[in-house]
């Protein structure tokens, strides 16, 4: 009897010698929150399948939405680890207030800008908005969205801001301008590239230079307070990653190295 008592007890105490030998990532699991762009949507779903492959001891959850309001909930005190803004705007007052990992930040990807319309439609550039038979133009608020910042700035640029101004419809992102162009509830709208791309329902009309408004460049870094930095800084460097950046590529995005 007493020797089956020790190989019971030897047989357990070689069990907790194997589980405490496995990696901490196996007995511990990281869950890293990420605030981004709406328009980063269809990539970084992409990206957490294959990040969870290599890292399965690490879970992301997304909370995507305009830019200005995401800056918003963080400096609210919303449990964020890692930033993702469609312009450095929302960044820069994130790192004013100090509420960034400053050594984190980087220029992650850029975007390029372009007016669309229904498939069907005749607008052909930026001039034909003022056109009597276009009657609804769809750009995302410029108060709170990167996208409908860059659409001001390039409607202004062709001096047409003040004269169409009347039938802007503002929209609360980016993803929704797309949605009333598809629908056909606006004659025309101004969104990114990766946006119109989405999209069958739509055909782009014209690219806005490059000049008519500020760098689209998506910056990223990790908040002051993250729960598990170290992990948060993995996954920002992943994003920079060369596996990360063809998926970006593959949705419309554009390197920042290749611009």
């Amino acid at each position: 009897m007493k020797t089956v008592i020790r190989a019971v007890v030897l047989s357990l105490a070689i069990g907790r010698l194997v589980l405490s030998s496995q990696p901490e990532s196996q007995n511990r699991s990281i869950n890293l929150t990420i605030s981004a762009a709406i328009s980063l949507a269809e990539p970084l779903q992409a990206i957490r399948t294959l990040y969870r492959q290599q890292s399965p001891g690490v879970s992301l959850t997304f909370n995507l939405g305009a830019s200005g309001i995401l800056e918003q909930q963080i400096e609210e005190g919303a449990p964020v680890d890692i930033f993702i803004s469609a312009s450095p705007e929302e960044m820069n007052a994130l790192a004013g207030r100090g509420l960034l990992l400053n050594q984190t930040r980087r220029n992650l990807l850029k975007n390029t800008l372009v007016l669309i319309c229904p498939s069907s439609c005749k607008v052909s550039g930026f001039m034909d908005l003022t056109r009597p038979d276009v009657k609804r133009v769809a750009i995302a608020n410029p108060e709170s969205v990167p996208a409908g910042a860059y659409a001001e700035q390039t409607l202004k640029y062709f001096k047409i801001y003040q004269q169409i101004y009347p039938k802007i419809l503002f929209a609360q992102d980016v993803r929704q301008a797309l949605a009333y162009v598809e629908t056909d509830n606006v004659d025309a709208g101004l969104v990114y590239t990766t946006e119109a791309k989405l999209s069958k329902k739509v055909k782009v009309a014209a690219v806005a230079p490059e000049n008519s408004h500020a760098p689209i460049v998506y910056p990223v870094a990790v908040i002051k307070g993250c729960r598990n930095v170290e992990a948060a800084e993995r996954f920002v460097q992943y994003l920079s990653g060369p596996e990360a950046q063809r998926i970006f590529e593959r949705e419309g995005f554009v390197p920042v190295e290749k611009r």
